[in-house]
């Protein structure tokens, strides 16, 4: 495990060449895609979102498709459609970008909602349905979506359908001046990227999810992560809190995190790392709480210091 493990961290050693300034949100990505989920990517133009995605593609060796997404974008261009071939009277499937190891789905928060709704079984279920036939993606699949923040011309506010979809949520930032001052001692952009060597390949990445997905979860762990959820569920501050396929994702997040940082089991400080992060995109203030001067994290810390945490996790040595 160690060794896989220490193969995971050389990933996002690459990403971080690349992506200067950022090693907390390199690694939180690193962990959903462990755990097999999709990453929103949420800030303003220019802080190298796109580049994050194209970054783990190549430090992974994984195919890689980007779709800039614009109002003209139609679902087709998605999942792909069926077209009449006169020669021999059969309609032949032609493969929608989704058909590749990342997806890539820029500003996605700019297109129409129907080509929005094109994702959802992509996301739930790694498979197209296009004339009644479903078509399984192919393994690993991820879901890479950057937007910008609603209020900037020509944006839309993602369904909370949508939304649930993405294991987490990361905010990028500005970079730190140093980081800055890298940045421009190497232009163009693409200069950076050159630098991300592979280290692994698809197989690699398969095999430790099968390792995360065997990451042990005690029975008092899974207690503490449906009381954060359901404490959402309570606070007369939001409309909205967490769902059982948020439930979901913190225990995924977690065991990942458990396994990045080199341990077989999860412990309670795996999902205090990675709680805001898997939450805060899932949930809705209320008007009164919006009004009232209320954000999302800082409902995401009362929950944290409210619900009792449970007692250190000891090492698990097997059933």
């Amino acid at each position: 495990m160690q060794n896989i493990n220490e193969k995971a961290l050389a990933v996002t050693a690459e990403v971080s060449k690349a992506v200067l300034g950022k090693p907390e949100v390199v690694l939180k990505i690193m962990m959903a895609i462990l755990a097999r989920g999709h990453v929103l990517i949420e800030d303003i133009p220019g802080v190298g979102k796109t580049t994050l995605a194209q970054a783990f593609a190549r430090a992974m060796d994984l195919t890689q498709n980007r779709v800039q997404f614009t109002p003209d974008v139609l679902p087709s261009d998605i999942v792909g459609f069926s077209l009449y071939q006169k020669e021999t009277g059969k309609f032949v499937y032609h493969p929608g970008a989704v058909m590749c190891n990342l997806f890539l789905a820029d500003e996605i928060n700019r297109t129409s909602a129907r080509t929005q709704s094109a994702l959802l079984e992509v996301m739930e279920e790694s498979a197209v349905t296009v004339d009644g036939v479903t078509r399984v993606l192919p393994q690993p699949f991820t879901v890479f979506a950057t937007e910008n923040p609603v209020g900037s011309v020509g944006t839309q506010m993602l369904p909370e359908s949508q939304l649930d979809r993405f294991m987490v949520c990361v905010v990028m930032g500005y970079p730190d001046a140093e980081a800055e001052m890298e940045i421009l001692s190497r232009q163009p952009r693409r200069a950076l990227l050159d630098r991300v060597q592979p280290v692994m390949d698809k197989n690699d990445l398969l095999a430790m999810q099968q390792q995360v997905d065997a990451v042990y979860m005690s029975d008092e762990i899974r207690r503490y992560i449906v009381e954060l959820s359901r404490a959402t569920r309570q606070d007369s501050r939001l409309m909205l809190g967490l769902s059982p396929r948020a439930s979901l994702a913190v225990a995924g997040m977690a065991r990942a995190a458990a396994f990045l940082s080199g341990r077989n089991y999860v412990a309670p400080q795996d999902i205090t790392a990675i709680f805001a992060d898997a939450a805060r995109h899932r949930l809705c203030l209320t008007e009164q709480a919006r009004t009232g001067g209320d954000t999302v994290q800082n409902i995401l810390d009362d929950v944290l210091h409210t619900v009792p945490r449970p007692r250190p996790e000891k090492p698990f040595h097997g059933r």
